[in-house]
């Protein structure tokens, strides 16, 4: 029985918490250069976007994630600019108890699906307010994009090796 007892002791893991503690936008950015002219134009929009974290550790198990989210929109006729809006949202998160591929996780996945909600509603909210056809962005697989992260960062590491050998 005091084996049982000391095997469990050992197989013990520290818990897990996962805590949001404050979530705010930390820049913004609407542009509509081409305004009022564009509206005489045909609606023919091109979208581009571009989405991109950053994670900053603040104190021990508190870290700063940021959600960079840009989308730009042109005309495909004439190639003037409709709108571009910039929105970064970011995070205070606790995380303790998890480490390496764990926490990447969290940092890296987690988070930015907790936060993108927000910085949708933003840019919905601005394009809506610059009085351009609404803007509903689909939402992000941020686990794929991880998991494509780890296979690009895997691949590059297996080339590396087989050029020194």
């Amino acid at each position: 029985m005091a084996e049982e007892n000391q095997v469990a002791e050992n197989t013990e893991q520290t818990p897990v918490e996962f805590q949001i503690q404050r979530i705010y936008i930390k820049d913004v950015s609407f542009e509509a250069p081409n305004l009022p002219t564009i509206f005489h134009q045909e609606w023919k929009p091109q979208l581009g976007f571009e989405l991109d974290t950053e994670t900053v550790q603040v104190d021990e198990d508190l870290y700063e994630v940021a959600l960079h989210m840009t989308v730009s929109t042109t005309l495909e006729d004439s190639g003037d600019t409709a709108f571009i809006c910039e929105v970064k949202q970011a995070g205070v998160f606790t995380i303790k108890g998890l480490e390496g591929i764990q926490l990447q996780h969290a940092l890296a996945s987690q988070c930015p699906t907790i936060l993108f909600p927000y910085a949708r509603e933003l840019i919905s909210n601005l394009v809506n307010r610059g009085t351009f056809p609404a803007l509903n962005l689909s939402p992000v697989n941020f686990d794929a994009l991880f998991v494509d992260y780890l296979e690009r960062q895997a691949a590059a590491e297996q080339s590396d090796e087989t050029a020194v050998n």
